[in-house]
């Protein structure tokens, strides 16, 4: 097993499926799943998921919403993604914890390293909610945190591409795809893997981030067994 522990990124706007906002039970169900083969091999696994199928504070702002006030709202979206993605994977038999940045009683406990880590080697998928809890910064900037603290073996960031093109494969079938990068390469191409505070946090404590394409059956499991599946960024 390459990874024995992780810490999974999710974007909210992934929960959307085929929706145009909200959450796709069908989408959810399958998440739970792949979460689960990753899980049966032993893999401690904590989640940290956006909220921006709901609400995100920057695109908030940009609306009129007070930007601090926006962060949290954004926070408390990412609240409402946990509580969905806790209910779809204990309803197939895994135990998880939610924790929180924020925390909320009887929801989510404050979030702690020790706790995380705790829970963790108890057998249960941890997800961590709510961001940092502090406004002006990301869920990207969330996990990378997280990651650092739980001393997971990697930042697992699970997207709808399959790892990191040198231009978007979406718009450009000439596009050409890294099996391997490194975070100097990534930061002068401008490549956007994450934002720069959590791509900092990454780079300074040595912290590997893995992109690859949560959407496609058996990926996660692949993953973590070590196969050449998406973008190693280290």
């Amino acid at each position: 097993m390459k990874y024995k522990k992780v810490l999974l990124k999710l974007s909210g706007e992934a929960l959307m499926g085929d929706k145009q906002y909200g959450i796709d039970p069908i989408r959810l169900d399958e998440y739970a799943q792949e979460i689960k083969k990753a899980y049966d091999k032993g893999v401690q696994i904590a989640i940290v998921i956006g909220g921006g199928n709901i609400f995100r504070g920057l695109s908030g702002a940009s609306q009129g919403f007070d930007r601090v006030q926006g962060d949290y709202m954004g926070m408390l979206a990412t609240v409402i993604n946990s509580l969905s993605l806790q209910g779809a994977i204990e309803k197939i038999g895994i135990p998880t914890s939610l924790l929180g940045g924020l925390e909320i009683n009887p929801i989510a406990e404050k979030m702690s390293r020790r706790l995380a880590n705790s829970y963790l080697d108890e057998g249960k998928v941890v997800i961590i909610s709510g961001g940092t809890g502090n406004p002006f910064f990301t869920t990207d900037t969330a996990s990378a945190l997280r990651a650092i603290e739980i001393e997971a073996d990697a930042i697992l960031k699970g997207t709808r591409v399959d790892g990191v093109y040198d231009k978007d494969p979406e718009k450009f079938k000439d596009a050409v795809k890294y099996e391997e990068l490194s975070f100097k390469t990534a930061y002068e191409n401008k490549l956007a893997i994450m934002d720069l505070t959590a791509f900092t946090l990454c780079e300074e404590n040595n912290l590997p981030i893995y992109i690859f394409d949560m959407n496609k059956e058996n990926e996660l499991q692949r993953v973590v067994e070590g196969e050449n599946v998406g973008t190693l960024v280290s």
